[in-house]
């Protein structure tokens, strides 16, 4: 009979998600995992497989306790015209300038993990492909409850907007800032939104 789990899996996943958000997949060692997790190597790979089931499971957890909670309001049956200005880009805008939370200075672990050699991975590349759908989807529903006219088009310019903040939060964070006061103002024209 195979010993019972002594830890919890959240919390393990969330101290993996962090380390690999700041490092990148590449620079985490299992060595690493074992250290910020308190979970031996035997335990993390009974639990995940692999370096890489400990990676993918602390994916999900960010798109579950990161994206998506951010998203919601853009998700919904009724989305309000002012949930994609004030609420999604004022509310980053806001966290980027302030700093908080600091994970926001790390950028985005799935746009990190694009440009790095993970998001070669089919698997990883597929994650990634299916984030920028639902940020534009997302976008358009907010862009569609403004009232601007080419939603399509707004959509598009939010997510190369967010992807590009998400990169510059990294090495320039007063650009990554600058980078959405730009797109809030091209969407507060386009749309007759009040920002703020």
């Amino acid at each position: 009979m195979g010993r019972s789990q002594t830890f919890d899996t959240a919390t393990v996943v969330r101290a993996a998600r962090t380390l690999f958000w700041q490092r990148g997949y590449e620079d985490v060692s299992v060595p690493d995992l074992e250290e910020v997790t308190g979970i031996k190597r035997s335990s993390l790979y009974h639990a995940f497989g692999s370096k890489r089931g400990v990676f993918d499971a602390a994916v999900d957890s960010y798109l579950e306790d990161v994206v998506r909670p951010r998203l919601r309001p853009l998700q919904g049956p009724d989305v309000a015209p002012e949930a994609l200005v004030t609420t999604y880009l004022g509310g980053l805008r806001a966290a980027l300038a302030d700093g908080r939370p600091a994970a926001l200075q790390t950028g985005c672990l799935l746009v990190n993990s694009a440009t790095a050699p993970v998001g070669r991975d089919e698997a990883v590349a597929q994650v990634v492909h299916d984030y920028r759908a639902e940020l534009h989807a997302a976008f358009r529903r907010g862009a569609l409850a403004a009232g601007v006219a080419a939603p399509e088009q707004v959509a598009t310019l939010c997510t190369s907007a967010v992807v590009s903040a998400f990169v510059l939060a990294r090495i320039d964070p007063a650009e990554a800032v600058a980078t959405l006061d730009a797109v809030l103002d091209v969407v507060t024209r386009e749309g007759g939104v009040l920002r703020r």
